[in-house]
C-alpha cells in the first residue's frame, strides 16, 4: 500500500508528539510513526518534576500519553510500527513502514530520538526506575540528602557526579580504570568537591536491592576489583549510568550528515539538515542537552521548518 503525506514524524517522545502538535495545526496532515519505544525515554523514568506546567510533578508515561492526546486532538495521524527503510536521495522522500506502507512523503522530520548505554546486567533493568537511573538531571531530586553511585569515567559521568553532589549526602563514582576519561577540568572539579569519593579500578556485577509486592529499591551495588579480583558491596540509594548515550541514527547512515558521535548535524539555530525537506528535532541531534522541554522545543522549531519550507 502506498500513501503520500505533507509531513512524516519518524518517533515520539517530546520531540516527535510536538512536531505532530505544531504539523497538524499548520495543515500538514502528519503521519506520525512513533517506533519501538512509544513515548521516549521518558517512559522509563517514574517522576517528571522539571516540566513547565506540572507543579505537583507527573509521571513520565502519564506526561508522554498527555501531550500525545493533544496530538491527536489536532489530527496527527499516529501509528504503531516504525519506519524501517528511507530513501532521501530525490523529494518526495519514499519511507516504508514495518508493515510494508511506503509512505511517499514531502518532507520528514526525524525524531527517533536517544538511548542511553547500559551495563547489561539483568538486576539493572530490574531495577531501571526503582533506583537506577541514566539521567541524573530527571532523577537527581529524589535523591536528596542520600548516598548514591555514578558510574562512568567520561565527561558524562563526571557532570553527573557533580551535578548530584549539589543534593546528595555523598556520591560514588565508579570507574573502571585508575584515572578518569573526562577533560582536565572536568576532573578537578570531582577532586575539589568533598562529597565525590572515586571508586577506582572497580566494575559493577550486580545491582542489590529489595522487592515486595507493590515496590522495589535499590539498596545497593556489587563491585569487582579489576586488579585482585576481590568483590565488595557499597550501600547506596540510587545508581546513575552514565557511559553515554548512542542515538538513534542507524537508519539514516549514508543520507543525513551526522558527527563523530552520530547524531544528526542540523543547521545552526534550525533543524534543517544537509537534506533539503528533512529536519531533526530532539535528543537525535542534540548532544548536550538531551532534556524533555529542549526536545519539545526542537519537535516545535521541525514543524515550523517544514511548513515554511513547503510554503517556499
Amino acid at each position: 500500500m502506498e500513501e503520500k503525506t505533507k509531513c512524516l514524524i519518524i518517533g515520539s517522545g517530546p520531540a516527535g508528539y510536538t512536531a505532530g502538535i505544531y504539523a497538524s495545526r499548520a495543515d500538514l496532515k502528519p503521519i506520525l510513526y512513533e517506533g519501538l519505544q512509544v513515548g521516549g525515554q521518558l517512559t522509563i523514568t517514574t517522576e517528571v518534576e522539571n516540566f513547565p506546567g506540572y507543579p505537583k510533578g507527573i509521571h513520565g508515561v502519564a506526561m508522554m500519553d498527555e501531550i500525545r492526546e493533544q496530538a491527536l486532538k489536532f489530527g496527527t495521524d499516529i501509528r504503531q510500527g516504525e519506519i524501517v527503510k528511507v530513501d532521501f536521495s530525490q523529494r518526495p522522500f519514499t519511507c516504508m513502514a514495518d508493515d510494508g506502507t511506503t509512505i511517499i512523503a514531502e518532507t520528514v522530520i526525524v525524531a527517533t530520538g536517544a538511548s542511553a548505554k547500559w551495563l547489561g546486567l539483568e538486576s539493572e533493568q530490574k531495577f531501571n526506575g526503582y533506583g537506577v537511573s541514566a539521567c541524573a538531571t530527571c532523577d537527581g531530586f529524589f535523591y536528596k540528602n542520600k548516598i548514591v553511585a555514578v558510574i562512568g569515567g567520561g565527561d558524562t559521568a563526571a557532570e553527573e557526579a557533580t551535578y548530584l553532589a549539589k543534593l546528595c549526602q555523598k556520591v560514588y563514582l565508579i570507574h573502571r580504570r585508575n584515572e578518569l576519561r573526562a577533560s582536565k577540568a572536568m576532573q578537578q572539579r570531582i577532586f575539589n568537591t568533598q562529597n565525590i569519593e572515586m571508586v577506582w579500578n572497580s566494575i559493577p556485577l550486580e545491582i542489590l536491592g529489595q522487592e515486595s509486592k507493590f515496590s522495589k529499591s535499590v539498596t545497593g551495588i556489587l563491585l569487582k576489583n579489576t586488579i585482585d579480583g576481590n568483590t565488595s558491596t557499597l550501600n547506596v540509594d540510587g545508581i546513575f549510568i552514565a557511559i553515554g548515550h548512542h542515538p538513534n541514527t542507524e537508519l539514516f547512515k549514508g543520507q543525513l550528515e551526522l558527527d563523530e558521535m552520530g547524531y544528526i548535524i542540523t543547521r545552526h539555530g534550525s533543524s534543517h539538515t544537509n537534506i533539503e525537506g528533512v529536519f531533526a528535532a530532539g535528543d537525535v541531534q542534540d548532544r548536550t542537552y538531551k532534556q524533555a522541554i529542549t526536545a519539545a522545543a526542537g519537535g516545535c522549531k521541525a514543524a515550523i521548518d517544514a511548513e515554511h519550507f513547503l510554503i517556499g
